[in-house]
């Protein structure tokens, strides 16, 4: 029955598989979007760059990249906590005091305050954009590449 259907549209059965495949990526795509959105509206405040510059002062501003990018360039005054050792030293963090978090995007970001908040820390911020779109004061390790 199925087939006739498939035929009339003009479709052979594994361009119909093809397109079932990427329907549910799609899908799958959206939905996860979708997810981190509420995440980062739930747990944390999303700024701007010159707001993320006006409040880091009184902050924990932590780039959660690897060490290697944090080096070759980051916001000045940040501290590396590469995401992948969050889990382990979040304990250094102070609760009390605002955390500014960046990456190159915001999906770490996303992940890390989702993490933070079942943990306690509540004045969580992220950058909107990350780091590739931030255009204020940056330094690079004296050694970097």
């Amino acid at each position: 029955m199925f087939g006739g259907i498939v035929v009339v549209l003009g479709m052979s059965s594994g361009w119909l598989a093809f397109d079932i495949i990427v329907l549910a990526l799609l899908i799958g795509w959206g939905v996860s979007a979708g997810i981190s959105a509420y995440r980062r509206k739930h747990y944390a405040t999303v700024l701007d760059e010159d707001a993320f510059r006006d409040g880091m002062r009184k902050a924990q501003v932590i780039d959660l990249r690897q060490k290697d990018a944090f080096d070759k360039g980051h916001i000045l005054g940040a501290r590396s906590l590469p995401y992948i050792y969050l889990k382990q030293q979040y304990g250094e963090l102070r609760p009390d005091l605002p955390v500014y978090l960046y990456d190159d995007g915001m999906q770490l970001s996303t992940q890390a305050v989702t993490f933070l908040a079942k943990k306690g820390y509540h004045k969580l911020y992220i950058l909107k954009g990350g780091y590739a779109d931030w255009h204020g004061k940056t330094k690079k390790a004296k050694y970097a590449d």
